[in-house]
Protein backbone atom coordinates (compact mmCIF):
# COMPACT_ATOMS: atom_id res chain seq x y z
CA UNK A 1 0.00 0.00 0.00
CA UNK A 2 1.30 3.36 -0.94
CA UNK A 3 2.02 6.43 1.52
CA UNK A 4 -1.31 8.23 0.05
CA UNK A 5 -3.40 4.76 1.47
CA UNK A 6 -1.73 3.96 4.27
CA UNK A 7 -2.24 7.75 5.63
CA UNK A 8 -6.16 7.57 4.56
CA UNK A 9 -6.35 4.36 6.54
CA UNK A 10 -5.02 6.07 9.53
CA UNK A 11 -6.43 9.78 9.67
CA UNK A 12 -9.76 8.76 7.65
CA UNK A 13 -11.32 5.26 8.47
CA UNK A 14 -8.72 3.71 11.24
CA UNK A 15 -9.37 0.01 11.00
CA UNK A 16 -10.21 -0.19 14.74
CA UNK A 17 -13.49 -1.79 17.09
CA UNK A 18 -15.45 1.71 15.77
CA UNK A 19 -15.22 2.47 11.57
CA UNK A 20 -13.85 0.46 9.08
CA UNK A 21 -12.15 1.80 5.87
CA UNK A 22 -13.32 1.67 2.19
CA UNK A 23 -11.60 4.42 0.47
CA UNK A 24 -9.02 2.51 -1.04
CA UNK A 25 -11.00 -1.41 -1.20
CA UNK A 26 -11.65 -2.64 -4.40
CA UNK A 27 -15.08 -2.45 -5.82
CA UNK A 28 -17.53 -5.01 -5.16
CA UNK A 29 -20.13 -5.46 -6.76
CA UNK A 30 -23.98 -5.93 -5.01
CA UNK A 31 -27.40 -6.24 -5.70
CA UNK A 32 -29.55 -2.60 -4.43
CA UNK A 33 -33.13 -3.56 -3.65
CA UNK A 34 -35.70 -2.35 -6.58
CA UNK A 35 -36.88 0.41 -6.56
CA UNK A 36 -39.41 0.79 -9.69
CA UNK A 37 -42.95 2.15 -9.60
CA UNK A 38 -44.81 -1.15 -9.36
CA UNK A 39 -43.81 -4.32 -7.42
CA UNK A 40 -40.92 -6.27 -8.82
CA UNK A 41 -41.22 -8.81 -11.37
CA UNK A 42 -40.46 -12.12 -9.91
CA UNK A 43 -40.03 -15.30 -11.77
CA UNK A 44 -38.97 -17.90 -8.57
CA UNK A 45 -41.35 -20.77 -7.25
CA UNK A 46 -44.27 -19.69 -5.78
CA UNK A 47 -44.48 -21.23 -1.49
CA UNK A 48 -47.90 -21.08 -0.63
CA UNK A 49 -47.46 -20.68 3.27
CA UNK A 50 -51.20 -20.23 3.91
CA UNK A 51 -54.29 -19.98 2.54
CA UNK A 52 -53.91 -15.92 1.53
CA UNK A 53 -50.34 -15.75 1.86
CA UNK A 54 -47.92 -16.61 -0.80
CA UNK A 55 -44.41 -16.12 -1.13
CA UNK A 56 -41.20 -15.82 -4.20
CA UNK A 57 -38.06 -15.46 -3.17
CA UNK A 58 -35.73 -12.52 -4.76
CA UNK A 59 -32.22 -13.23 -2.69
CA UNK A 60 -31.71 -16.59 -0.59
CA UNK A 61 -30.98 -15.95 3.42
CA UNK A 62 -28.73 -17.67 5.24
CA UNK A 63 -29.53 -18.90 9.18
CA UNK A 64 -32.08 -20.28 11.46
CA UNK A 65 -35.37 -18.38 10.63
CA UNK A 66 -37.07 -16.39 13.27
CA UNK A 67 -39.23 -18.16 16.05
CA UNK A 68 -42.78 -16.65 17.88
CA UNK A 69 -41.49 -13.52 19.82
CA UNK A 70 -38.68 -13.08 18.06
CA UNK A 71 -38.09 -8.95 17.20
CA UNK A 72 -37.63 -8.99 13.73
CA UNK A 73 -35.81 -5.85 11.61
CA UNK A 74 -37.04 -5.54 8.33
CA UNK A 75 -37.42 -2.94 5.45
CA UNK A 76 -40.27 -3.38 3.28
CA UNK A 77 -42.32 -1.67 0.00
CA UNK A 78 -46.30 -2.63 -0.18
CA UNK A 79 -48.41 -2.10 -2.91
CA UNK A 80 -52.31 -2.80 -3.20
CA UNK A 81 -52.49 -5.49 -5.99
CA UNK A 82 -55.69 -3.91 -7.81
CA UNK A 83 -54.11 -0.30 -8.50
CA UNK A 84 -50.37 -1.41 -8.26
CA UNK A 85 -49.99 2.10 -5.98
CA UNK A 86 -47.22 2.19 -3.79
CA UNK A 87 -48.64 3.20 -0.06
CA UNK A 88 -45.10 2.24 2.02
CA UNK A 89 -41.23 2.09 2.13
CA UNK A 90 -39.72 2.06 4.86
CA UNK A 91 -36.35 2.64 3.39
CA UNK A 92 -37.37 6.37 2.09
CA UNK A 93 -37.51 6.85 5.83
CA UNK A 94 -34.36 5.09 6.41
CA UNK A 95 -35.09 3.34 9.25
CA UNK A 96 -36.15 -0.73 9.57
CA UNK A 97 -39.74 -1.09 11.04
CA UNK A 98 -39.37 -3.75 14.01
CA UNK A 99 -41.88 -6.26 14.43
CA UNK A 100 -42.27 -8.76 17.45
CA UNK A 101 -43.92 -12.23 15.62
CA UNK A 102 -47.31 -12.90 17.73
CA UNK A 103 -47.70 -9.75 18.45
CA UNK A 104 -47.99 -7.82 15.54
CA UNK A 105 -50.86 -5.47 14.58
CA UNK A 106 -53.77 -7.19 13.44
CA UNK A 107 -53.22 -5.49 9.84
CA UNK A 108 -49.39 -7.15 9.55
CA UNK A 109 -50.84 -10.41 10.11
CA UNK A 110 -50.06 -11.69 6.60
CA UNK A 111 -46.48 -10.24 6.64
CA UNK A 112 -45.21 -11.46 9.85
CA UNK A 113 -46.86 -15.21 8.20
CA UNK A 114 -44.32 -14.70 5.69
CA UNK A 115 -41.59 -13.01 7.95
CA UNK A 116 -41.64 -16.28 10.05
CA UNK A 117 -40.73 -18.41 6.97
CA UNK A 118 -37.68 -16.01 5.93
CA UNK A 119 -34.14 -16.66 6.73
CA UNK A 120 -31.80 -13.39 7.73
CA UNK A 121 -30.63 -11.25 4.70
CA UNK A 122 -33.66 -13.04 2.89
CA UNK A 123 -35.66 -10.84 -0.05
CA UNK A 124 -38.74 -12.12 -1.19
CA UNK A 125 -42.07 -10.98 -2.65
CA UNK A 126 -45.17 -11.27 -0.92
CA UNK A 127 -48.99 -11.61 -2.16
CA UNK A 128 -50.99 -11.26 1.22
CA UNK A 129 -55.22 -11.35 1.16
CA UNK A 130 -57.45 -8.77 2.55
CA UNK A 131 -58.51 -10.57 5.20
CA UNK A 132 -54.73 -10.92 6.44
CA UNK A 133 -53.96 -7.45 5.38
CA UNK A 134 -56.36 -4.02 5.79
CA UNK A 135 -59.66 -5.81 5.94
CA UNK A 136 -63.05 -4.68 4.94
CA UNK A 137 -62.81 -1.15 5.67
CA UNK A 138 -59.13 -0.53 4.14
CA UNK A 139 -56.81 1.62 5.84
CA UNK A 140 -57.41 5.31 6.97
CA UNK A 141 -53.52 5.68 7.59
CA UNK A 142 -52.95 4.87 3.94
CA UNK A 143 -55.62 6.91 2.06
CA UNK A 144 -54.63 4.78 -0.73
CA UNK A 145 -55.58 1.11 0.77
CA UNK A 146 -58.88 0.78 -0.22
CA UNK A 147 -61.60 -1.66 1.43
CA UNK A 148 -60.73 -5.36 0.99
CA UNK A 149 -57.50 -4.45 -0.85
CA UNK A 150 -55.14 -7.50 -1.26
CA UNK A 151 -51.57 -6.42 -0.47
CA UNK A 152 -47.76 -7.22 -2.26
CA UNK A 153 -44.98 -6.85 0.02
CA UNK A 154 -41.29 -6.78 -1.46
CA UNK A 155 -39.68 -7.42 2.07
CA UNK A 156 -35.99 -7.68 3.40
CA UNK A 157 -35.28 -9.59 6.37
CA UNK A 158 -32.19 -7.73 7.81
CA UNK A 159 -32.10 -9.67 11.30
CA UNK A 160 -34.07 -11.00 14.03
CA UNK A 161 -33.20 -11.04 17.91
CA UNK A 162 -34.51 -14.26 20.02
CA UNK A 163 -36.45 -12.96 23.04
CA UNK A 164 -34.32 -13.71 26.49
CA UNK A 165 -35.57 -14.10 29.93
CA UNK A 166 -38.65 -12.63 28.19
CA UNK A 167 -37.42 -8.87 28.13
CA UNK A 168 -38.11 -7.04 25.08
CA UNK A 169 -36.32 -4.40 23.34
CA UNK A 170 -38.19 -1.56 24.94
CA UNK A 171 -38.23 -2.94 28.01
CA UNK A 172 -34.37 -3.01 28.05
CA UNK A 173 -32.60 -0.14 29.99
CA UNK A 174 -30.71 2.64 28.26
CA UNK A 175 -27.14 1.18 29.03
CA UNK A 176 -28.67 -2.21 27.19
CA UNK A 177 -29.82 -1.02 24.72
CA UNK A 178 -26.93 1.01 23.79
CA UNK A 179 -24.59 -2.18 24.28
CA UNK A 180 -26.80 -4.43 22.35
CA UNK A 181 -26.30 -1.72 19.32
CA UNK A 182 -22.78 -1.66 19.67
CA UNK A 183 -22.53 -5.65 19.58
CA UNK A 184 -24.14 -5.90 16.43
CA UNK A 185 -21.15 -3.02 15.00
CA UNK A 186 -19.05 -5.46 16.37
CA UNK A 187 -20.54 -8.24 14.23
CA UNK A 188 -20.53 -5.99 11.32
CA UNK A 189 -17.09 -4.92 11.43
CA UNK A 190 -16.29 -8.56 11.48
CA UNK A 191 -18.11 -9.44 8.15
CA UNK A 192 -16.80 -6.58 6.68
CA UNK A 193 -13.25 -7.55 6.87
CA UNK A 194 -14.05 -10.85 5.37
CA UNK A 195 -15.80 -8.77 2.70
CA UNK A 196 -19.45 -9.94 3.14
CA UNK A 197 -20.94 -6.06 2.39
CA UNK A 198 -24.28 -7.30 2.62
CA UNK A 199 -24.23 -9.24 5.91
CA UNK A 200 -22.26 -6.56 7.19
CA UNK A 201 -24.74 -3.97 6.61
CA UNK A 202 -27.71 -6.26 7.77
CA UNK A 203 -25.53 -6.07 11.25
CA UNK A 204 -25.18 -2.24 11.29
CA UNK A 205 -29.18 -1.70 10.09
CA UNK A 206 -30.07 -3.63 13.00
CA UNK A 207 -27.80 -1.58 15.77
CA UNK A 208 -29.41 1.54 13.91
CA UNK A 209 -32.33 0.36 15.16
CA UNK A 210 -31.89 -0.43 18.52
CA UNK A 211 -31.52 3.75 18.85
CA UNK A 212 -34.39 5.10 16.19
CA UNK A 213 -35.35 8.56 16.93
CA UNK A 214 -38.15 7.45 19.68
CA UNK A 215 -35.25 6.46 21.73
CA UNK A 216 -32.66 9.13 20.57
CA UNK A 217 -35.38 12.32 21.54
CA UNK A 218 -35.38 10.83 25.00
CA UNK A 219 -31.69 10.63 25.71
CA UNK A 220 -29.58 13.81 26.66
CA UNK A 221 -26.06 14.24 28.16
CA UNK A 222 -24.05 11.57 28.70
CA UNK A 223 -26.15 9.00 27.32
CA UNK A 224 -27.09 10.70 24.18
CA UNK A 225 -23.04 11.37 23.46
CA UNK A 226 -22.82 7.10 24.45
CA UNK A 227 -25.54 6.72 21.78
CA UNK A 228 -24.51 8.38 19.48
CA UNK A 229 -20.17 7.05 20.07
CA UNK A 230 -22.62 3.57 18.47
CA UNK A 231 -24.87 4.58 15.77
CA UNK A 232 -22.92 7.48 14.05
CA UNK A 233 -19.82 4.84 13.22
CA UNK A 234 -22.84 2.33 12.24
CA UNK A 235 -23.72 4.76 9.65
CA UNK A 236 -20.09 5.98 8.56
CA UNK A 237 -19.60 2.21 8.25
CA UNK A 238 -22.72 1.85 5.84
CA UNK A 239 -21.18 4.17 3.89
CA UNK A 240 -17.95 2.64 3.29
CA UNK A 241 -20.49 -0.68 2.60
CA UNK A 242 -22.73 1.35 -0.07
CA UNK A 243 -19.42 3.26 -1.81
CA UNK A 244 -17.80 -0.18 -2.19
CA UNK A 245 -20.83 -1.61 -3.52
CA UNK A 246 -21.36 1.63 -6.06
CA UNK A 247 -24.81 2.79 -4.32
CA UNK A 248 -23.84 5.80 -3.67
CA UNK A 249 -27.03 8.04 -3.09
CA UNK A 250 -27.58 5.36 -0.11
CA UNK A 251 -23.81 5.99 0.89
CA UNK A 252 -24.59 10.41 0.48
CA UNK A 253 -27.41 9.76 2.80
CA UNK A 254 -26.06 7.70 5.66
CA UNK A 255 -23.47 10.25 5.54
CA UNK A 256 -25.97 13.00 5.44
CA UNK A 257 -27.43 11.55 8.90
CA UNK A 258 -24.12 11.67 10.85
CA UNK A 259 -23.47 15.36 9.75
CA UNK A 260 -26.84 16.44 10.90
CA UNK A 261 -25.97 15.40 14.28
CA UNK A 262 -22.17 16.08 13.61
CA UNK A 263 -21.60 18.69 10.74
CA UNK A 264 -17.66 19.02 11.23
CA UNK A 265 -17.26 15.24 10.98
CA UNK A 266 -14.56 14.83 8.81
CA UNK A 267 -14.91 11.51 7.80
CA UNK A 268 -18.70 11.86 7.03
CA UNK A 269 -17.67 14.94 4.71
CA UNK A 270 -14.66 12.99 2.82
CA UNK A 271 -17.24 9.64 2.40
CA UNK A 272 -19.98 11.65 1.21
CA UNK A 273 -17.28 13.82 -0.76
CA UNK A 274 -16.31 10.24 -3.18
CA UNK A 275 -19.75 9.11 -3.47
CA UNK A 276 -20.72 12.33 -4.74
CA UNK A 277 -17.64 12.58 -7.07
CA UNK A 278 -18.47 9.37 -8.33
CA UNK A 279 -21.86 10.63 -9.63
CA UNK A 280 -20.05 13.53 -11.11
CA UNK A 281 -21.80 16.08 -8.69
CA UNK A 282 -18.46 17.91 -8.83
CA UNK A 283 -19.33 20.92 -6.97
CA UNK A 284 -20.87 19.38 -3.85
CA UNK A 285 -17.71 17.01 -3.97
CA UNK A 286 -15.30 19.90 -3.27
CA UNK A 287 -17.78 21.28 -1.24
CA UNK A 288 -17.44 18.78 1.31
CA UNK A 289 -13.52 18.29 0.50
CA UNK A 290 -12.82 21.70 1.16
CA UNK A 291 -14.84 21.69 4.68
CA UNK A 292 -13.16 18.56 5.57
CA UNK A 293 -9.61 20.06 4.54
CA UNK A 294 -10.50 23.15 7.19
CA UNK A 295 -10.51 20.48 9.88
CA UNK A 296 -7.93 18.17 8.64
CA UNK A 297 -5.68 20.30 6.76
CA UNK A 298 -2.38 18.05 6.90
CA UNK A 299 -4.72 15.07 5.58
CA UNK A 300 -3.23 13.52 2.41
CA UNK A 301 -6.33 11.76 0.77
CA UNK A 302 -8.05 15.01 1.35
CA UNK A 303 -5.77 16.59 -0.53
CA UNK A 304 -5.62 14.07 -3.41
CA UNK A 305 -9.20 13.81 -4.04
CA UNK A 306 -9.17 17.87 -4.29
CA UNK A 307 -6.09 17.13 -6.55
CA UNK A 308 -8.44 14.70 -9.00
CA UNK A 309 -11.48 16.90 -9.13
CA UNK A 310 -8.63 19.70 -10.75
CA UNK A 311 -7.54 17.58 -13.15
CA UNK A 312 -10.86 16.03 -13.93
CA UNK A 313 -12.42 20.12 -14.13
CA UNK A 314 -9.20 20.60 -16.79
CA UNK A 315 -9.82 17.45 -18.85
CA UNK A 316 -13.59 18.23 -18.95
CA UNK A 317 -12.31 22.23 -19.59
CA UNK A 318 -10.36 20.42 -22.72
CA UNK A 319 -12.61 18.24 -24.28
CA UNK A 320 -15.20 21.18 -24.45
CA UNK A 321 -12.70 23.37 -25.98
CA UNK A 322 -11.45 20.47 -28.45
CA UNK A 323 -15.66 20.04 -28.96
CA UNK A 324 -16.36 23.90 -29.76
CA UNK A 325 -13.07 23.86 -31.99
CA UNK A 326 -14.54 21.05 -34.10
CA UNK A 327 -17.86 22.24 -34.51
CA UNK A 328 -17.06 26.45 -34.97
CA UNK A 329 -13.67 25.65 -36.63
CA UNK A 330 -10.73 28.28 -36.54
CA UNK A 331 -10.93 31.23 -36.56
CA UNK A 332 -10.75 32.73 -40.41
CA UNK A 333 -8.07 34.94 -41.00
CA UNK A 334 -8.90 38.23 -42.19
CA UNK A 335 -8.38 38.49 -46.30
CA UNK A 336 -5.98 41.33 -47.66
CA UNK A 337 -8.34 43.69 -49.59
CA UNK A 338 -7.84 44.23 -52.96
CA UNK A 339 -7.12 47.93 -54.21
CA UNK A 340 -10.01 49.04 -56.25
CA UNK A 341 -8.75 49.53 -59.94
CA UNK A 342 -10.15 53.19 -60.50
CA UNK A 343 -8.69 54.32 -57.40
CA UNK A 344 -5.15 53.62 -58.64
CA UNK A 345 -5.69 54.84 -62.10
CA UNK A 346 -6.62 58.22 -60.61
CA UNK A 347 -3.49 58.05 -58.35
CA UNK A 348 -1.58 57.46 -61.50
CA UNK A 349 -3.22 60.30 -63.22
CA UNK A 350 -2.43 62.20 -60.37
CA UNK A 351 1.00 61.44 -60.29
CA UNK A 352 1.68 62.08 -64.07
CA UNK A 353 0.38 65.47 -64.03
CA UNK A 354 2.57 66.68 -60.66
CA UNK A 355 5.68 65.43 -63.23
CA UNK A 356 4.64 67.36 -65.86
CA UNK A 357 3.74 70.37 -63.86
CA UNK A 358 7.69 70.58 -62.28
CA UNK A 359 8.94 69.71 -65.54
CA UNK A 360 7.32 72.84 -67.23
CA UNK A 361 8.13 74.79 -64.12
CA UNK A 362 11.50 74.17 -64.84
CA UNK A 363 11.46 75.14 -68.19
CA UNK A 364 10.23 78.31 -68.03
CA UNK A 365 12.96 79.05 -65.22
Amino acid sequence: MDGVHEHQSQSLGEDNENEIVAETAAFVHGEPPQDANGPPKVDSEVEILHEKVTKQIIKEGHGQKPSKYSTCFLHYRAWTESTQHKFEDTREEQRPLELVLGKEKKEMTGLAIGLSSMKSGERALLHVGWELGYGKEGSFSFPNVPPMADIIYEVELIGFDETKEGKARADMTVEERIGAADRRKMDGNALFKEEKLEDAMQQYEMAIAYMGDDFMFQLFGKYRDMALAVKNPCHLNMAACLIKLQRFDEAIMQCSIVLAEEENNVKALFRRGKARAELGQTDAAREDFLKARKFAPEDKAITRELRLLAEHDKALYQKQKEIYKGLFGPRPEPKPKGTNWVVRFWQWLLLLIYRLFRRGGHKAE
